[in-house]
């Protein structure tokens, strides 16, 4: 299915603007959409729109490039359907808000046109628990076992400890949990162990566990990366 030319957005969203008392012209100093509120020469701060058939950079350029001539720049795309579509729009819709972009889409079966966010500054609330998260994980991961970009396994610290207990329990054998945390040095040996996230690890008695198959092989797999290093 062929998207449909920009050309399709211009007649609902001059009526949408129209509707809400704006004076309206098209492709004026290289700008899609001009909309001034009132009449042609009425002063106030004009609404800048530029039009695409789908999110791009190229859209965001432009709108960036607008905000030096108004306050007021929206983007416009046709309303899409589906998943890909909601997924598309709510990432941008987030850049929008950053940039101080207004969003507009048009349903182009019957001309619809949904506001989804007007101009204006956007300070984004910082996500505490996440920020949190980040900073225990950075704190707690030994080294940078890791190449940023790359798409493999990422070892994350729950790894590189869950390792060292595969390590004690390769050479010692079945082990109590308190004994692998004072050697290892990890202190949530035994939740770990116990947790048994990923299979590696088998409760044998109370307090007491063994790696698995599943977990000598990861400890393989970590001794023959660490050799190809």
């Amino acid at each position: 299915m062929s998207r449909p030319a920009e050309t399709a957005l211009y007649a609902p969203l001059k009526a949408h603007l129209e509707g809400l008392g704006f004076t309206v012209k098209s492709e004026v100093a290289g700008v899609d959409i001009v909309a001034m509120p009132g009449g042609p020469q009425a002063e106030g701060e004009p609404v800048l729109i530029e039009m695409k058939t789908g999110f791009s950079l190229t859209l965001f350029h432009q709108a960036i490039a607008r905000q030096s001539v108004s306050d007021a720049v929206y983007v416009a795309v046709p309303r899409g359907q589906g998943r890909a579509f909601q997924k598309a729009l709510k990432a941008n819709l987030t850049l929008c808000r950053r940039l101080g972009i207004g969003l507009l889409t048009v349903r182009l079966e019957d001309g619809f046109v949904e506001v989804h966010a007007d101009p204006g500054p956007y300070r984004p609330r910082m996500a505490a628990r996440r920020k949190a998260g980040l900073l225990r994980e950075f704190a707690a991961r030994a080294g940078d076992p890791n190449v940023g970009g790359s798409r493999g396994q990422v070892v994350t610290a729950y790894r590189q400890d869950a390792r060292r207990l595969l390590a004690h329990l390769s050479a010692h054998g079945a082990s109590k949990g308190s004994e692998v945390a004072k050697a290892t040095g990890v202190a949530r040996a035994t939740a770990i162990m116990a947790a048994n996230h990923k299979g590696w690890f088998r409760r044998v008695a109370r307090g007491v566990f063994e790696a698995t198959p599943e977990g000598l092989a990861e400890l393989a797999e970590a001794m023959a990366a660490q050799t190809d290093a």
